[in-house]
């Protein structure tokens, strides 16, 4: 799950690496064509508030990509994301690496891959941080 939510992440920032075959090729370009539209759009929405000027600062590109919006968002988003990829998975499924801490250890996140709300803690909190591992080094631990 981890490695598809990594993948996600990238597609929506618009780092994927890989093209594939021809037909996989002519998708991906159709899913960021796709992608730039959608991200225009919230481009427009966001850039007409009281921080308009700020937020084009930010966010303007001229190559129409919105590379900095679509970090943005995703790192507003994958919790939400998370949550969304792991709603059917198991009660008994766990991530696999001890990555859900109460203070004095770690421990594997159970319960729909979601590390449990503890004292302060955030409930649901993403167990990993490969989204923002780069994705050639990701393959590296995959091969």
């Amino acid at each position: 799950i981890a490695r598809s939510f990594a993948d996600i992440g990238d597609i929506v920032r618009g780092k994927d690496l890989y093209s594939g075959n021809s037909k996989e090729k002519k998708q991906r370009e159709k899913l960021e064509e796709n992608l730039k539209t959608i991200f225009g759009n919230i481009y427009k929405d966001v850039t007409s508030g009281n921080n308009k000027d700020t937020l084009q600062t930010r966010y303007n590109d001229e190559s129409g990509n919105y590379y900095q919006l679509r970090e943005d968002w995703w790192t507003a988003n994958r919790e939400t994301v998370w949550k969304a990829i792991t709603c059917k998975a198991d009660a008994s499924s766990a991530y696999f690496r001890a990555t859900c801490s109460d203070g004095n250890s770690q421990s594997q996140a159970r319960n729909q891959c979601r590390c449990p709300k503890s004292s302060g803690a955030n409930a649901d909190q993403v167990p990993t941080y490969f989204d923002y591992v780069p994705q050639y080094l990701r393959w590296f631990d995959e091969w």
